[in-house]
């Protein structure tokens, strides 16, 4: 074969940018073969927690005489809830984990940062892996709401707009893991691990994960108060979309706040993730 027509055969090189799609793509799946690999322990250490609290307060508190939701099952009012904090914890902690050793002493991240993509892009490249993983993670929620509950406590589930219901929970998804990744660059590795344990507690607590916002109307200054917590327009949203026999925040309002938020709170995320990265 002459010089000519081995250049002529040889492989043109990939454009910048599409070298830069297929290193997020390539990086994107990586990811997602980690968590595949380990996927039936993570999603045992998902379902733990929802498992216990649709045991308590869907089976044993009813069963005993003492239910919670009134005219309305606790478990209708739960099930969007319990999507929403799954969702968000978990989408939180695939990011926050790996980010942890990436930043730290090691700098494990170097090793990423040398792929054709820019620093900007591999932030938003973790946003999307823990998003992924988010979703993934709200399966294990429903079949347990959905089974583990008194007799005649069923969930009412009623589905109007599908396009709407998948919308709330891909920007609820991008939100919390743009949150995961700003909490991961912001606050020092090893106050990490107790920070973010007092953070989800308090946005668990005052989210609207055991109860509709509109039923904290009798206290007002809580319900104004927690519309500071993205949680609240993510439960509120899965709510409106899941059971909207509940009571719950008007469409325009949680869907506004994902809508605005998630690409202000992402933007946010990766300026601060680049420049962790680059000092």
């Amino acid at each position: 074969m002459t010089i000519a027509n081995s250049v002529a055969t040889a492989p043109r090189p990939l454009s910048s940018r599409r070298a830069a799609w297929h290193a997020y793509r390539a990086l994107t799946m990586r990811d997602l073969y980690v968590l595949g690999r380990n996927l039936p322990v993570l999603l045992l250490q998902v379902g733990l927690q929802p498992l216990l609290f649709t045991f308590a307060f869907a089976y044993v508190m009813p069963s005993i005489g003492s239910g919670l939701g009134g005219a309305t099952s606790f478990s209708t009012i739960l099930l969007p809830g319990l999507i929403a904090s799954t969702l968000t914890l978990q989408s939180i902690m695939s990011v926050t984990g790996p980010l942890a050793a990436e930043l730290g002493p090691g700098r494990e991240i170097t090793d990423r940062a040398l792929a054709p993509l820019p620093i900007w892009a591999l932030g938003l490249q973790k946003i999307t892996s823990s998003a992924i993983f988010g979703l993934v993670s709200t399966l294990v929620v429903v079949p347990i709401v959905r089974l583990v509950h008194a007799p005649g406590n069923a969930p009412r589930v009623h589905i109007d707009n599908w396009p709407l219901l998948v919308a709330t929970l891909v920007l609820s998804a991008l939100l919390a893991s743009a949150l995961g990744l700003l909490l991961g660059t912001a606050v020092d590795t090893s106050a990490f691990g107790a920070l973010l344990g007092l953070l989800l507690a308090a946005a668990t607590m005052l989210g609207c994960v055991y109860y509709p916002w509109t039923a904290l109307h009798p206290i007002r200054w809580v319900q104004v108060l927690t519309l500071a917590n993205p949680l609240v327009y993510m439960s509120e949203g899965l709510r409106a979309n899941l059971t909207p026999s509940t009571g719950h925040m008007p469409t325009w309002a949680y869907l506004g706040a994902l809508t605005l938020g998630t690409p202000a709170l992402g933007c946010l995320a990766v300026r601060r993730f680049a420049r962790r990265v680059r000092t």
